[in-house]
């Protein structure tokens, strides 16, 4: 059995599979005022919904990785995309807000097949030296997904109702189901036996954490993202509440926020042979962790106004967009033979800070918008403590 070769339309079937994950948060942001009106609960309950995803997504991911290094990428997200559909269903029927939040934990569990199989179907075909030019390029791509969902959810929201935005997932899922079958070959060619014997799996994730460069690596990464999660978890209450944004308008500031992962994904895709996958990566988690300081600098001396939230934000999504797919790439490389593993507990490590980030959030939230800036200050500012600690002294040894 030989791998696939690599091609323009499988990088372009893996993009959607990954943007399963943000699709399926961004699309709804402008509907979680509605809900919380919808089923008499407080800014904190509807937070869950995005949280307890990312805790769904953070336990799938350490299955399916080892799964798949036994048997193969493709069963694998063909399943995942399986438990998604029915747990989609589950959400635009479900009639109260604990329901709802206990069927997004199970569509995570579904959706996060798409990012962890996805990642490690690009380390099998492109290999270690392009898997960083072509992950950006996909992140460039895959944040069409957070950058037009919000506006489109808005505009659902306003005509539809919430749950339109579940029929649109829905019907995402259905299309990935059809494309997967017919046309993703299985790229696994080094099957590991004994990659889901539970003595053989923790042997490989202590020897993953062993490994300064690789923890180095996923914080960075963890952290960079964790900052953009604090602003999903927050922004559309805090711009609802604070300047009476309706959720169509909303969806439009996020998309403006979003745009900045574009630049930076795309810009470290055309640079990255240029100046190196750890160059590209420190200097985006500096970039960040001034944004970061900005916007809270800008929040508690009391300059608010849409821009002092913006203007940074944009700045610390294209940071993300130039940590992210290095972190990606600069991790898995040296593991061809578990790739779904050290994917996995790298996605694991990442939804789960991300997570509890969130939860933080949402729960400070009533005592006005500053949590939001000091969530994005603080992740910001140990994205790159991360990277000076743990990667540059292994670079200088």
């Amino acid at each position: 059995m030989t791998a696939p070769a690599p091609s323009f339309g499988l990088a372009l079937l893996l993009t959607t599979l990954v943007a399963l994950g943000p699709l399926s948060t961004d699309l709804y942001l402008p509907a979680l005022p509605t809900l919380a009106r919808v089923f008499g609960s407080d800014a904190a309950g509807v937070q869950l919904t995005l949280s307890v995803f990312l805790a769904g997504f953070a336990v799938g991911q350490l299955f399916y990785g080892p799964l798949s290094d036994r048997f193969g990428r493709r069963p694998l997200m063909l399943g995942g995309l399986a438990i998604y559909g029915l747990a989609t269903i589950a959400c635009i029927l479900a009639p109260s807000i604990e329901m709802l939040i206990a069927a997004r934990f199970v569509q995570a569990i579904g959706a996060c097949a798409g990012p962890v199989l996805g990642r490690a179907v690009v380390r099998d075909v492109w290999g270690a030296a392009e898997s960083a030019r072509i992950i950006a390029y996909m992140g460039g791509a895959m944040a069409i997904a957070p950058l037009l969902g919000p506006t489109l959810g808005g505009f659902l929201t306003v005509l539809f109702g919430w749950q339109s935005n579940f029929v649109i997932l829905l019907l995402v899922c259905a299309v990935q189901v059809i494309a997967v079958a017919h046309l993703l070959r299985e790229s696994n060619v080094q099957r590991n036996p004994g990659a889901t014997h539970p003595r053989q799996l923790l042997a490989n994730f202590r020897l993953l954490l062993a490994n300064r460069s690789y923890l180095g690596y996923v914080l960075t990464f963890s952290f960079s993202y964790s900052a953009l999660f604090a602003f999903i978890s927050a922004s559309s209450f805090v711009l609802s509440a604070r300047y009476g944004l309706t959720p169509e308008v909303y969806g439009m500031c996020f998309g403006l926020v979003v745009a900045g992962y574009v630049v930076g994904s795309l810009a470290s895709g055309r640079l990255v042979r240029r100046f190196g996958g750890d160059t590209l990566l420190a200097f985006g988690a500096c970039l960040g962790a001034v944004a970061g300081a900005s916007m809270a600098a800008l929040e508690f001396s009391g300059a608010k106004s849409i821009a002092a939230i913006l203007a940074p934000m944009f700045f610390c999504t294209v940071a993300t967009g130039l940590v992210m797919p290095n972190a990606i790439a600069k991790a898995l490389a040296p593991y061809p033979a578990m790739a779904g593993s050290a994917s996995a507990l790298m996605g694991c490590v990442q939804m789960t800070l991300a997570a509890v980030v969130g939860i933080a959030v949402g729960h400070a939230l009533p005592g006005g918008g500053g949590a939001l800036a000091a969530g994005v200050a603080m992740c910001t500012a140990l994205a790159p403590l991360s990277y000076l600690m743990l990667i540059r002294p292994q670079r200088s040894a």
